[in-house]
């Protein structure tokens, strides 16, 4: 008995698995957020327009989303920590090698197939397999803390990097960033362990008694296991309706805001600094306005939150033009507005989805690549951003509308199967 008190009383090592995801999901989200940073000191150093700019943002993005729902399969067939190096070894190559470009084309290998690519590899299915393995009791309260490891990375690293950038020049400060990315890579190396089993260890609050056999490796083709699983989820007509409205979440957040809205500061004569700082704080007002929207989604009909949703985030991004006349005081008020609402859809839609969430989330960051690019081409068409700010108010409320309709019964047809409301 006392044995078995000790046991207990030990750090179990499920909480420092936990911790090397929370840190390489941290960085993955710091590189990831980091070019909307670089705009404009890029835009002044070389002369290249927003919209050149803009198109490796886009196409890392668009690679970030093709890749994220294959990772899984990559994780069973190769490892967590194989593919947790292998991530973090790319995108800190695709980002670190940007002060040496002299050409545009050069970003679109950087910022596009690396950088996507490596942070796909770690998107948030990492923090899923990780919870789903390694616990059983407070399995909720580590996908939340891996969820945080977004707003966090946000939250350092672009605050960070435009000090540096305006002290130091930008090219010293991806470095330093990429220093600082490297440092989860030896803690992956030496202590990351794919199960629980691996180091003789149950899931932290699994029953005791003997352990299962070892499961066998899957050696299937892991593109082959992800679009069987993502096909299951296209015959159904709710799939393409929360597929067009997250279509419209990306664009209106991470290809708009997160790509171009420091760069829009400063064309308002906002410093850089302080447009990443206010940026950084949607981060932690969107962890606020997610976990809110978790509670909510469990005591209120899911498309009746997402109606709500999108419909302020519209009004939020119909303001946001005239929030730069108010300077930093209405911007602040549009940064805690917002923020609240960034990613608040997610709980409900994904009570609202079955197994098809994955090939959702692709059509997720298709309008983030879309925004992304289509705002730069704004911006350099027109002068400002105004006209990609209303586009993507206006988007939103039709994604408010669509919402409506999802689970309504086809004529005909069988009631869809859609998770309770209150469940």
């Amino acid at each position: 008995m006392r044995a078995s008190a000790g046991a207990q009383s030990r750090l179990h090592y499920a909480w420092i698995v936990v911790a090397i995801s929370f840190m390489t999901l941290l960085v993955t989200a710091g590189i990831r957020s980091a070019p909307g940073v670089l705009l404009v000191p890029l835009e002044h150093d070389f002369g290249w327009s927003r919209a050149t700019l803009a198109l490796p943002i886009s196409i890392g993005l668009l690679l970030y989303g093709l890749v994220g729902p294959f990772s899984a399969g990559f994780i069973e067939r190769f490892g967590l920590r194989a593919v947790m190096l292998t991530a973090v070894i790319m995108f800190d190559i695709g980002f670190g090698l940007t002060p040496l470009i002299n050409a545009a084309w050069q970003l679109l290998l950087l910022w596009g197939v690396l950088v996507g690519c490596g942070t796909g590899m770690t998107a948030m299915v990492l923090g899923a397999i990780v919870a789903g393995r390694w616990f059983v009791a407070q399995r909720g309260l580590v996908m939340g803390l891996l969820t945080a490891s977004s707003a966090a990375g946000q939250l350092i690293f672009m605050p960070l990097l435009a000090e540096l950038s305006a002290d130091t020049g930008w090219r010293h400060a991806i470095w330093f960033a990429c220093a600082l990315a490297l440092v989860p890579l030896p803690l992956v190396i030496l202590f990351m362990r794919d199960r629980p089993r691996d180091v003789g260890l149950r899931a932290y609050g699994e029953a005791g008694g003997a352990l299962d056999p070892a499961p066998r490796s899957l050696r299937a083709n892991p593109f082959a296991l992800t679009l069987s699983a993502l096909g299951r989820g296209v015959v159904s007509r709710d799939f393409w309706l929360l597929s067009a409205s997250f279509f419209v979440c990306g664009a209106s957040t991470i290809g708009l805001i997160g790509t171009h809205f420091i760069a829009a500061c400063v064309d308002h004569g906002l410093a850089e600094a302080s447009a990443a700082g206010l940026l950084a704080a949607m981060g932690v007002c969107n962890f606020i306005g997610t976990t809110l929207s978790g509670w909510l989604s469990d005591r209120f009909d899911s498309r009746h939150l997402l109606f709500w949703y999108y419909a302020l985030r519209g009004l939020s991004l119909l303001f946001l033009p005239y929030a730069f006349d108010f300077s930093l005081w209405g911007l602040s008020l549009f940064g805690l507005f917002y923020g609240l609402d960034w990613i608040a859809t997610v709980p409900p839609t994904v009570k609202l989805t079955a197994n098809a969430f994955g090939a959702e989330t692709v059509t997720h960051q298709l309008g983030s690549a879309a925004a992304a690019y289509g705002s730069g081409l704004v911006r350099t068409l027109f002068g400002d951003y105004v006209g990609a700010f209303i586009g993507a108010g206006l988007l939103c409320f039709a994604a408010a509308l669509l919402v409506l309709r999802v689970g309504a019964r086809s004529r005909g047809a069988a009631p869809p199967v859609l998770a309770p409301a209150g469940g």
